[in-house]
């Protein structure tokens, strides 16, 4: 197995350093910024001793390092900055993405590819649009770190262990992101059934500008911590072929009544990268957001070049 990072800002280097010391895989880091990756997969190697694994870790600005690649994770791209929105940088990022799948393409037929570049949703699509992979081994983590910001919203508001909730985000990774309170749950109870209206929409709230927050409090750059645990997660889904059920932006073929858009669904992941999508029963109103994601996610695809 051989997986490769492209991209060696926050959240590709920490990305990068879970795989690494979890033992997953050699690495390779990429960066065009000559220099970046390579000193920090050497800082990384420095640390494998300490650390007690045995993988390695190579960084590079060439993408002829990226060969027989299984999997490539794309964190590659500008971050938010202070009072900007993710579709902010739409723009920009669509041109670093171009490049960054003519790189890769060159090297590698068909991998595993998991996109973290923001506006996320758009630029899975546009990777997949620009690679023609199949759509199944296209997919973006956005629904992960979501519904681990909501789990922490609700353990704030209700004061319950972390351990007991699991809340569920799909829908775009942005302001439509929709939480779905109906399969959301604190200990087996649903949410609805214990918290109150005010607190469930303080959590929605927080949850969709968490985000924002933490760019405010960086000041340059946004979050990777969490990001970079989303992308171990299901990185680790496909290595390990756990076949563990996560939400993550994938390409619908009807599913959801949702045609050739990419949108956050529960889906199962395994060696072959989106085994399944799980379609959960959801009521009228999460049906409505869902369709207010869709909506916003055509929009913004409708200004990309293809």
């Amino acid at each position: 197995m051989k997986i490769t990072v492209i991209g060696a800002g926050n959240v590709g280097a920490t990305s990068a350093m879970r795989l690494l010391e979890a033992g997953l895989s050699d690495i390779v880091l990429l960066d065009i910024a000559q220099g970046i990756a390579k000193g920090k997969a050497e800082d990384l190697m420095d640390a494998a001793s300490l650390i007690g694994h045995g993988r390695k870790i190579t960084g590079t600005s060439d993408y002829c390092d990226t060969q027989g690649s299984d999997i490539i994770v794309i964190t590659a791209g500008f971050a938010r900055k202070p009072g900007m929105a993710r579709e902010e940088l739409l723009d920009k990022n669509s041109s670093v993405i171009r490049s960054v799948v003519k790189g890769f393409k060159e090297f590698n037929d068909e991998p595993i590819v998991i996109v973290v570049t923001n506006p996320l949703d758009i630029m899975t699509f546009l990777v997949y649009k620009e690679s023609k992979i199949d759509s199944r081994k296209v997919f973006g983590m956005a629904g992960c770190l979501d519904s681990s910001r909501m789990n922490l919203m609700v353990e704030r508001a209700l004061n319950k262990p972390l351990q007991e909730i699991d809340s569920l985000v799909l829908g775009t990774h942005g302001e439509t992101m929709a939480p779905i309170l109906s399969h959301s749950k604190v200990d087996g109870l649903n949410l609805t059934d214990i918290a109150n209206d005010g607190d469930i929409a303080q959590v929605i709230a927080k949850t969709k500008s968490r985000g924002a927050e933490i760019v405010s409090y960086l000041g340059t750059g946004s979050a990777f911590y969490a990001p970079s645990a989303g992308v171990f997660r299901m990185v680790r889904a496909v290595v390990e072929d756990t076949q563990e059920i996560l939400p993550c932006s994938c390409f619908l073929k009807g599913e959801y009544g949702f045609n050739d858009i990419y949108l956050g669904v529960p889906a199962q992941i395994g060696a072959g990268g989106i085994e399944d999508i799980i379609e959960l029963p959801i009521n009228d109103n999460e049906k409505k957001l869902l369709g207010a994601a869709a909506d916003s996610t055509r929009n913004q695809i409708s200004g990309l070049k293809l």
